[in-house]
C-alpha cells in the first residue's frame, strides 16, 4: 500500500511539474526552455542563414551560438568598447547579403577625445568563424560626453532599401541633446552601406543639421524593427519613471523628448507639464508604469500561427515578454508573458519559427519558446 501511494505521489508531482512548464497565451500554448548559457550579460542576437547565431555580450564579447545551443569562446577581432554601467558591446545586425559578403554591423560605447560616445562599426566574419576581419568605424555619434555611461540606444536594423538604421540615446546628462540637430545623440540615424549619407535623408543640405539624422527627440531607444510587408519602422524607447513608448519612425519627425513626455523623474517630480504638442509626434503606445522595453521583433513564423503579425518586446522592469497585436499602423492589444520572472534584453525569431529571448544576467541565458503540443 505504501509503495502504491508513493508511486501515485510521483505521478502527481510529475503531472504538476509538466503542467507548470506549459505557458498559455491567448493565441498559443508554449514552453520556455533554456537553450544556451555560459556567457555574461548578453545584449543582442542575430541569426545566421544556417540557423546558428551571433551574440554580443555587454562586457565586450562576441560569441557564436550553435544550433544545439553550444556557445563558442569569444571571437577575436571584436571592437574595443568602454564597458561600464549601460555601456559596452551592444547591438548587432547582419547585412542583407551576409551569406555572400559575411558583413555584420556592431554598435557600442567607444572612447573618443572628450569622453565616450555611441559608435557604429562594420566588419566581416572570417571564413573559419573564429574572428572578425576588416573592422572599421563607420560613425561616431558625437559629440563625446565626459560624464555618464547611460542611454546609448544602439539597435541596428536594415531597411527594405538596404540602408542602415541606428538608434542612439541622448546620454542622460544633457537631455536637450535629443532636440539638437547638430548632435547625433537621441536620434535615429540612416546611412548607406558604404557609410555615406543617402541624398533623401530629411536634413541633407540644412545648415546646422547633421545629415545622418532620420528622426530626433528620442530618449533611449533600444528596439528597432521593420514591419514585414509595410516597411514601417517601429521603435521601442525607455521613458524615465513611466512613459515608455512604441513609435513608428518617420523621416524628419520630432518625437518630443524631453519637451513632451508621459514619464516623471525617478524621484517623482515632473519633467514636463505636456504630454503632447503640435509639431511633435505622439507615441503609438505608452506604458505607465514602465516595463523598460529593450529589443523588439515582429513575428511571421510558422511555429505559432496565432502570433503572426505580433510585435514582441523584451522587457527589463517589470521583467518579461510583451506581445503587442498590430494591425497596420495600430496596436490593438497587449499580452504579458513570463511576467515578473527574468529581465529580458532582446528577442529574436529563429529560422524554425521559435522565439529566442536573451536574458540580462551575469550568468546569461538564451531562452527558447517552443510549441507545447
Amino acid at each position: 500500500m505504501r509503495a502504491g501511494l508513493f508511486l501515485l505521489a510521483l505521478v502527481v508531482l510529475a503531472a504538476s511539474a509538466t503542467a507548470q512548464e506549459i505557458e498559455r497565451s491567448a493565441a498559443a500554448t508554449f514552453r520556455a526552455e533554456t537553450f544556451a548559457s555560459g556567457f555574461t550579460h548578453g545584449w543582442s542576437l542575430a541569426f545566421l542563414p544556417d540557423g546558428r547565431a551571433l551574440l554580443t555580450e555587454r562586457p565586450g564579447g562576441l560569441r557564436l551560438v550553435g544550433r544545439d545551443g553550444s556557445v563558442s569562446a569569444r571571437l577575436s577581432g571584436a571592437p574595443d568598447v568602454v564597458a561600464d554601467r549601460q555601456g559596452g558591446l551592444l547591438g548587432i545586425a547582419l547585412a542583407p547579403d551576409f551569406s555572400i559578403s559575411r558583413e555584420l554591423w556592431l554598435c557600442g560605447s567607444g572612447a573618443a577625445p572628450g569622453g565616450v560616445l555611441t559608435r557604429l562599426w562594420s566588419a566581416r566574419l572570417s571564413a573559419d568563424e573564429s574572428r572578425l576581419e576588416g573592422l572599421r568605424t563607420v560613425l561616431d555619434a558625437g559629440p563625446a560626453q565626459a560624464r555618464g555611461m547611460l542611454h546609448f540606444g544602439c539597435r541596428i536594423a536594415f531597411g527594405p532599401e538596404g540602408h542602415v538604421y541606428l538608434s542612439t540615446g541622448e546620454r542622460n546628462e544633457d537631455r536637450m541633446r535629443a532636440q539638437r540637430l547638430d548632435d547625433l545623440a537621441g536620434k535615429v540615424i540612416r546611412l548607406a552601406r558604404d557609410g555615406s549619407i543617402p541624398r533623401d535623408n530629411p536634413f541633407v543640405g540644412r545648415p546646422g543639421a547633421r545629415p545622418e539624422i532620420w528622426s530626433y527627440g528620442h530618449r533611449n531607444p533600444q528596439g528597432l524593427a521593420f514591419q514585414p510587408g509595410s516597411g514601417r519602422l517601429f521603435l521601442s524607447e525607455f521613458g524615465p519613471r513611466g512613459g515608455d513608448e512604441i513609435n513608428i519612425v518617420l523621416p524628419g519627425r520630432n518625437y518630443g523628448w524631453p519637451i513632451v513626455t508621459h514619464g516623471r523623474e525617478y524621484w517623482g517630480g515632473r519633467i514636463s507639464s505636456e504630454t503632447s504638442r503640435p509639431g511633435m509626434e505622439d507615441p503609438l503606445f505608452v506604458w505607465t508604469p514602465s516595463v523598460s522595453p529593450s529589443g523588439i521583433a515582429f513575428y511571421e513564423g510558422a511555429a505559432f500561427p496565432g502570433w503572426r503579425g505580433s510585435l514582441f518586446v523584451a522587457a527589463l522592469n517589470t521583467p518579461g515578454l510583451v506581445r503587442l497585436s498590430v494591425e497596420g499602423a495600430r496596436i490593438t492589444g497587449e499580452e504579458r508573458l513570463l511576467w515578473g520572472r527574468t529581465r529580458l534584453r532582446d528577442v529574436a525569431v529563429g529560422p524554425e519559427g521559435f522565439l529566442y529571448l536573451v536574458t540580462d544576467e551575469r550568468e546569461g541565458r538564451i531562452l527558447r519558446l517552443v510549441p507545447a503540443e
